[in-house]
C-alpha cells in the first residue's frame, strides 16, 4: 500500500484484539461499510463459530472464511475485521488485493484471555483447561504472520476509540467524526 488512502482496510490479530469494535468504529470514521468475517461465517453457514468447530472442524470453517474473505476484499471501501487466525495461513496477508491496507492489532495473550473471558463469548480454541497457555501457543505460532501486516498498533492499555484514532492518524485521515 503506498500514498493515498487505501480503498479498503483489513485488522488483524488475536482473538480480543479489539478487531470488531475497532473496524466498526474505522468504518463509521471513514464512511465505509464494516464486515466482520466470522459473523459473516456464522451468516452462510447458518450457524455459530463454536457450533461449526464442533460439527464441522477448524478447516471447514478457515475454508469458508477464506472464500467469503476474498469476497469481501473485492468491493472497495470496507473495513474488515478478519478473525484472528485467518491471517496466519500462509499467503493470506501477502495476497490481499492491492489498495489494502493491513494492520495488527497487538495484545498480550493475558490481557486476550482477560478480555475474551469478560465478554462471556465461547472461543472454540481456548476452550481448554489453562486458556493462558493455550494462548500463549497460538500466539507465538501466529505473531510472524500478523507482523506481515503493514501497520502495527499496541492495543494495551487503549480504548477502542483510542486504537481506531491512532489507526487514522497513521493513515493521514482526520478523526473528529470518532467520538
Amino acid at each position: 500500500m503506498t500514498g493515498g488512502l487505501p480503498r479498503r482496510l483489513v485488522l488483524v490479530g488475536f482473538m480480543g484484539s479489539g478487531k470488531s469494535t475497532v473496524g466498526r468504529l474505522l468504518a463509521e470514521s471513514l464512511g465505509w461499510r464494516f464486515q466482520d468475517l466470522d459473523q459473516s461465517v456464522e451468516e452462510e453457514v447458518g450457524r455459530s463459530v463454536p457450533t461449526i468447530f464442533a460439527e464441522d472442524g477448524e478447516a471447514f470453517f478457515r475454508e469458508v472464511e477464506g472464500r467469503l474473505a476474498e469476497s469481501i476484499l473485492a468491493g472497495d471501501h470496507v473495513v474488515l475485521a478478519a478473525g484472528g487466525g485467518w491471517a496466519a495461513r500462509p499467503g493470506r496477508l501477502p495476497e490481499v488485493p492491492d489498495g489494502t491496507l493491513t494492520v495488527w492489532l497487538q495484545v498480550s495473550p493475558e490481557e486476550a484471555v482477560r478480555r475474551v473471558g469478560a465478554t462471556g463469548a465461547a472461543r472454540p480454541l481456548l476452550d481448554v483447561p489453562d486458556p493462558l497457555v493455550r494462548a500463549r501457543s497460538l500466539m507465538a505460532e501466529r505473531r510472524p504472520f500478523y507482523a506481515a501486516a503493514g501497520l502495527t498498533v499496541d492495543t494495551e492499555g487503549l480504548t477502542p476509540i483510542d486504537v481506531s484514532r491512532r489507526i487514522l492518524t497513521l493513515m493521514g485521515v482526520a478523526h473528529e467524526r470518532t467520538q
